[in-house]
C-alpha cells in the first residue's frame, strides 16, 4: 500500500509538472498566410509573402511565445498580372524596398504578451526587417489551431523611404504611404 501511494504522489507530480510546462508548437508554413497591402495616393497593391518557419508557445491554453522567420524572397503581387507584377515584385525586391538579395528573411520575436480578452493577446514583439530591430505591437487572437492578426508597420523604420512623404518633397501622387498593412494567419 505504501508504495501505491508513492507511485500516485509520483504520478501526480509528474503530469502536473508536464500540464505548467511550456508547449512548443512548428506552424504549418504551407497553410499560414501573410497578406499585405500597400497604399498609395492613386491606389493600393496587395500580394502575399510566405514563412520560413515558425512556432507559438503556450502554458496549457495560454499563448506566451512565439518566434517566425518570413522568407522575403517569396514577396509578390496579387493584384497584377504579366509584366506588371514582374516589374512591381522586382522593384519589391531591389535595395529600394526590401533588399530580398541580401536580407533574404525577415523576423519577428514576442518579446511580451498580456491577455486583453479570453483567446486574445496584446504582444509586443521585435521585427527585423533589412537587418533593423524594431519593436511592433499588435492584437494576436488565438482559437484552436489557428491565431490571426492584422496590423500596419511604418516601413520607414527599416530604411525604406522610397516614395514616402516624409522623406522627400514633391512626390505628389506618386507619394507612397510610410506604413503598409499586414493580415496573418497562423496554422499551428
Amino acid at each position: 500500500m505504501k508504495n501505491f501511494k508513492t507511485f500516485a504522489i509520483a504520478l501526480f507530480v509528474a503530469v502536473a509538472s508536464v500540464s505548467v510546462n511550456a508547449q512548443t508548437k512548428k506552424i504549418d508554413v504551407k497553410a499560414s498566410t501573410i497578406k499585405w497591402v500597400g497604399k498609395k495616393v492613386t491606389g493600393e497593391h496587395s500580394g502575399t509573402v510566405n514563412f520560413k518557419d515558425g512556432a507559438v508557445v503556450f502554458k496549457g491554453k495560454k499563448l506566451t511565445g512565439g518566434s517566425f522567420t518570413v522568407d522575403m524572397t517569396s514577396l509578390t503581387a496579387t493584384d497584377l498580372t504579366g509584366e506588371y507584377q514582374t516589374k512591381l515584385n522586382g522593384h519589391l525586391k531591389a535595395d529600394d524596398f526590401f533588399g530580398t538579395d541580401k536580407y533574404p528573411t525577415a523576423k519577428l520575436v514576442f518579446k511580451t504578451i498580456g491577455a486583453k480578452s479570453t483567446d486574445v493577446y496584446t504582444v509586443t514583439a521585435d521585427l527585423t526587417i533589412k537587418g533593423i530591430t524594431k519593436p511592433v505591437t499588435f492584437d494576436i487572437t488565438v482559437s484552436g489551431n489557428t491565431a490571426t492578426s492584422a496590423f500596419k508597420i511604418d516601413r520607414t523604420k527599416y530604411d525604406i523611404k522610397y516614395g514616402s512623404g516624409s522623406f522627400f518633397e514633391g512626390l505628389g501622387d506618386k507619394t507612397i504611404n510610410d506604413e503598409f498593412e499586414v493580415a496573418v494567419s497562423i496554422k499551428f
